[in-house]
């Protein structure tokens, strides 16, 4: 019986050509160079020290390829496959790493634009080509946060922290002014020793401070902050606003949306019995010898039935727009700057105010007498108030400290707390409203900071370099304040995204990817990526380390060729 040989599949990997890609590009180049002087092949096979049946072989091939012989030409030429790999690995990097394709529409996208002549367009290939890129991705983050970090300036920082189950347990912080990730790592715990393990390498080689910490009021993060930490602990205020949502709004609208059917369907019986009596007309209803007509009493029930109906939607709809009303006084309570008048707020009057504000949705809860759960949730809140209060006390003495330490003349010290550091937080806060909601505060901000550079004010005398130095302390300390760690929730909501468009956050180098592409590659408007806002320097492109890690992706093993005969 003879023995029968299974033929293994060829694959680009296995090959081991001869000629890479680059070398067999300069070769034909000078072959075409020369061969247009006059020498014949065998000439031109001499003096480039190449086999003549390769440089035949090699002729041969893009003879046969099916697309333009220009194209050919320049596909295969050095400058046309230094485009090649430019394009394929730019490919990669903005459709896989930055969007959400997966590999099998950047094969199809190859195939579409017919790079598979020059390109290999097949699943294995190119997920061997992604695979290189974010192995080169992962080194320059690691690369280049270490050499950033050596000449980094010495910055006191606020961390905003949290966790998220995407393809795993990950704890997540950021620094909220650049919007740096510190931390993106998958962890087996969220208590304070595994929270004080990752941060710790995280900061090692960072020449930080973290002074505070913004977060909600989980027990693994406050006892990293408080015990191991040792800085202030911020509380979000989102967390405050959920909690009393889904102490009362929610099963507020829970009424609500059953009154408006109770509604709805009272009024519709209305005039269902409206349209009986239009159809009876004037023929009298035959009834008993002594029996009241039915059908006037019948409709005027049913008409004072819906009345009722309406005004308890009406009650519940007026309850929960005050519920409503009072979260948002919560939030316009709660910032640094009375944003209406340009002043520093106390932290007792911030206390009162949001103190109020709970008070009058307890009362509605009660009111409407929800449950026992939703008071204890109201409870929960309230006790996060007093934190409120500490977190501007905080700010205000880290400020006054900072202050104290420029050991500036009493008018330009009283003009830089009264007037400058207000008129930076106006113009953060009209970063994050709409054009027409920030216009007014814009204003007052120039208000505020205008007659101090006029003839006569405090700061007139200063230099303009100690003018600008002024200004930029002056952001520098109105950013000190977070009331909310919404950037890390942001993160953790792009990460669930992804993770419920691929399933692949469950690998590290994906996570990692996704990390450095955030810190060392998207930009904000002014073109500034979060790892330069953090680090206060330029970093390397992460797109030419990448070129000069990844090799050229490989040549199709059967390209399209043009039919013969």
């Amino acid at each position: 019986m003879a023995t029968v040989i299974q033929e293994k599949q060829r694959s680009n990997e296995d090959r081991h050509p001869r000629w890479d890609r680059t070398q067999r590009a300069a070769l034909f180049d000078q072959y075409c160079e020369l061969q247009a002087q006059g020498l014949s092949l065998r000439q031109a096979a001499k003096v480039l020290a190449v086999p003549r049946s390769t440089l035949q072989a090699w002729r041969a091939y893009q003879d046969s390829l099916d697309a333009h012989p220009a194209v050919v030409a320049f596909f295969h030429s050095a400058p046309g496959l230094a485009f090649l790999h430019r394009l394929v690995l730019g490919i990669h990097l903005v459709c896989t790493e930055v969007g959400t394709c997966g590999i099998r529409l950047v094969c199809l996208l190859v195939k579409l634009t017919g790079l598979d002549r020059f390109v290999a367009a097949s699943y294995g290939a190119q997920h061997q080509v992604n695979r290189q890129v974010e192995a080169a991705i992962v080194a320059y983050r690691q690369e280049e946060s270490a050499r950033l970090a050596k000449a980094m300036p010495a910055k006191a920082i606020t961390l905003a922290k949290d966790e998220t189950f995407t393809g795993g347990l990950c704890l997540v912080a950021i620094e909220p002014k650049s919007n740096y990730i510190v931390l993106e790592q998958e962890a087996h715990a969220r208590d304070q020793d595994t929270w004080q393990a990752l941060m710790e390498k995280a900061l090692a080689d960072l020449n930080c401070q973290v002074i505070q910490s913004t977060s909600d009021e989980a027990p693994g993060l406050l006892a990293y902050v408080e015990h191991a930490l040792g800085a202030h602990h911020s509380p979000d205020l989102f967390h405050v606003q959920d909690e009393l949502v889904k102490a009362v709004c929610s099963p507020i609208a829970t009424k609500q949306r059953a009154a408006a059917k109770a509604a709805t369907a009272a009024q519709k019986r209305v005039e269902h019995r409206q349209g009986q009596l239009r159809g009876v007309g004037d023929t009298p209803q035959k009834r008993g010898p002594g029996r009241p007509p039915h059908a006037a009493a019948s409709l005027e029930q049913l008409t004072q039935e819906a009345y009722v109906a309406r005004q308890e939607f009406e009650r519940i709809s007026a309850q929960r727009e005050q519920v409503a009303g009072s979260l948002r006084r919560i939030g316009q309570a709660y910032p640094f700057v009375d944003v209406e008048r340009g002043v520093r707020r106390n932290g007792q009057l911030i206390a009162a105010d949001i103190q109020a504000q709970m008070d009058t949705i307890r009362t509605v809860a009660q009111h409407e007498g929800l449950s026992q759960a939703c008071l204890d949730r109201i409870d929960k809140a309230k006790r996060v108030v007093p934190k409120m209060k500490a977190t501007i006390e905080f700010v205000s003495g880290y400020v006054r400290q900072q202050v104290r330490q420029l050991e500036l003349p009493p008018p330009v010290s009283y003009a830089l707390h009264a007037h400058l550091i207000p008129a930076c937080y106006l113009e953060r806060v009209a970063q994050i409203r709409t054009v027409s909601g920030g216009e007014p505060l814009r204003a007052l901000a120039e208000r505020l900071r205008t007659p101090l550079f006029e003839p006569g004010g405090a700061l007139a005398e200063l230099s303009e370099g100690q003018q600008d130095q002024l200004n930029q302390q002056a952001k520098e300390l109105a950013e000190v304040f977070q009331r909310s760690s919404s950037n890390v929730e942001g993160r953790n909501g792009y990460l669930s995204l992804r993770n419920h468009q691929l399933r692949g956050l469950d690998r590290p180098r994906k996570r990692a990817c996704l990390t450095a592409i955030h810190n060392f590659f998207l930009t904000r408007s002014d073109g500034t990526t979060a790892a330069e806002r953090f680090f206060g320097q330029k970093p390397r492109s992460m797109f030419a380390a990448i070129l000069a890690s990844v090799e050229i992706p490989p040549a199709p093993l059967s390209p399209p060729q043009r039919a013969t005969g």
